[in-house]
């Protein structure tokens, strides 16, 4: 992945109408109200998700459900990498990304029939975003920092090479899962190889500057989106079911699970973990580590977490059966295991607190299906409350001593 230009980057940059961002004296890049808008379209996006998984709940359901998932934030966090360092406010980015929103909305609308009627239609604007995001970014940096230049054209020869991939398997059905897994794998391999072309070189991340605030209220956004799904789940199930006292004791169950995961990750990590990439000695490093690699688990556990509610707020009394088993113990799992992996990113340190809440998960579901559904869902928002009380009365602990001096990151990751 590349990261957003230095000043002296943008600097370098020529032409009547230079499209790069011009960080405030602080070093800061704003998030603008474009960047907002375009996220709209994903707030769509992790509805069809969760709306998938929970119609679809088996192992080929839950399969196809991942991989679209890890699509669908390789195109947000992507674009979020190019506004990082494209000004929202200039009209040309806005274009860019208005027509970006466009073929995100028609890629979203084909997620449930994405590996059936509506392939071509999934895969085309997925490719098409991907493609034409980077051919934009050369357009719009064209006569600039030649480094920069070649940067985006390693990108483009790797999102060419897929695209062919990615269409050719919405045409062939028979090949078709095996050429778009191969597909997203290359796009994922790519940043931390540094998208090597023979003849172009690679890229690597010291030569990458980000701003960290920017990046960092980025990937927030969409931690709230995903949890806002979460919430919209709870209150529409709850609006259709029967008024029951196990119903509503369901609903407000789903609600402070909602609570305890937002503040886990708000409360603790988040502005540190800004800052820390702002004072990083190599800041794309662990920008690329932090957020385009390490959210990714956060996120989906929200999304399976989700699916959880509907589960157990449509069937709250009888006993847990393996789906919501499997949802509420492995969705509230993985986020806390993603969390903990952006605390050991950032904070160079594993909190064993987290470790602690997995491992008890684990072990909950050798009992739980003897339980009732919202006995179970009860258990783990209490783990996840407990877990946010840790979290917060060892807040001095959980950060570095030097965090005012931000040194050296920690020497993990791709």
């Amino acid at each position: 992945m590349t990261a957003p230009p230095s000043p002296r980057h943008a600097a370098a940059t020529r032409g009547p109408a230079p499209l790069l961002r011009r960080p405030d004296p602080h070093g800061h890049a704003k998030v603008s109200f474009v960047e907002l808008f375009f996220d709209l379209v994903f707030v769509f996006a992790v509805t069809q998700l969760s709306h998938t998984l929970i119609g679809h709940f088996s192992l080929h359901g839950v399969l196809q459900t991942a991989f679209l998932m890890l699509a669908v934030w390789w195109v947000w966090v992507f674009t979020s990498w190019v506004t990082n360092w494209l000004d929202p406010e200039r009209i040309p980015v806005r274009v860019g990304l208005f027509t970006i929103m466009l073929l995100g909305l028609l890629m979203s609308a084909a997620l449930p029939q994405a590996f059936e009627d509506r392939a071509l239609m999934f895969a085309g604007s997925y490719a098409a975003i991907q493609l034409g995001r980077t051919l934009f970014f050369l357009w719009a940096v064209r006569g600039g920092d030649p480094t920069l230049a070649r940067n985006f054209h390693r990108i483009g020869v790797w999102l060419g090479f897929t695209a062919v991939l990615w269409i050719v398997g919405a045409i062939d059905e028979t090949w078709r899962v095996p050429l778009w897994i191969t597909a997203l794998a290359i796009e994922y391999l790519g940043p931390s190889m540094g998208f090597f072309v023979p003849g172009l070189g690679r890229s690597t991340t010291s030569d990458w500057s980000v701003s960290g605030g920017h990046l960092a209220e980025r990937c927030a956004l969409f931690v709230i989106i995903a949890l806002g799904e979460s919430l919209l789940v709870t209150g529409a199930t709850f609006a259709a079911e029967p008024l029951t006292p196990l119903g509503v004791a369901a609903f407000l169950v789903s609600f402070a699970g909602s609570l305890a995961m937002w503040w886990l990750y708000f409360d603790t990590t988040n502005e540190f973990a800004s800052g820390r990439i702002a004072h990083s000695h190599d800041p794309g490093r662990l920008a690329r580590l932090a957020y385009t690699y390490m959210h990714l688990p956060i996120v989906a556990g929200i999304i399976v977490n989700a699916a959880a509610d509907e589960f157990v707020l449509a069937h709250p009394g009888g006993h847990t059966d393996l789906k919501t088993a499997v949802c509420l113990l492995g969705g509230v799992g993985l986020y806390v295991t993603g969390v903990g992996l952006f605390k050991r990113a950032v904070m160079g340190r594993w909190p064993w607190s987290h470790g602690v809440a997995v491992a008890g998960l684990a072990l909950a579901g050798l009992v739980v299906p003897s339980w009732p559904p919202v006995a179970t869902s009860a258990f783990v928002c209490a783990v996840l409350v407990a877990l946010a009380a840790w979290e917060r009365h060892s807040r001095a602990a959980c950060l570095p001593p030097d965090s005012a001096g931000m040194a050296d990151e920690p020497s993990i990751g791709p």
